[in-house]
């Protein structure tokens, strides 16, 4: 039976001593798994996925990767209050923003009806003041 392409990542970073570059796990997975360019351009964005999903690895910046087992908790340990926090202050700024613009522009076609609307009224006004 054939390893997936995953085991044979987990293999090639347990018999690293240091963190490897994403492009050299990917290079090696690819030659060992005998994929065509065509195939593995095909399952490049997959493979990264399964990676970043597999509890065994660990990005360490840069789009190093090693063992989770290598390094201590505080060291590969994301606080996801942290990464929530921005996202919601990032996006409620953004919502605010895209609500008042879109509000914005009703507002001014209300203006321009208004404006529209008193000028007939004053067309209107004028026309029966000549007819008397």
């Amino acid at each position: 039976m054939s390893k997936s392409l995953i085991e044979i990542a987990y293999e090639f970073v347990s018999k690293s001593k240091t963190p490897v570059h994403f492009d050299d796990i990917w290079n090696h997975v690819k030659k060992e798994a005998g994929l065509s360019e065509e195939e593995a351009a095909k399952k490049a964005g997959q493979f990264f996925t399964n990676v970043m999903l597999d509890g065994r690895f660990v990005t360490l910046g840069e789009n190093e990767w090693d063992l989770r087992e290598r390094h201590t908790f505080d060291k590969v340990h994301i606080d996801m209050r942290d990464v929530y926090s921005d996202v919601q202050t990032t996006d409620e700024d953004s919502e605010e923003d895209e609500e008042e613009e879109y509000n914005k522009v009703f507002d001014e076609s209300k203006d321009e009806e208004s404006d529209a609307s008193e000028e007939d009224e004053n067309k209107d006004d004028s026309a029966e003041e000549e007819n008397f």
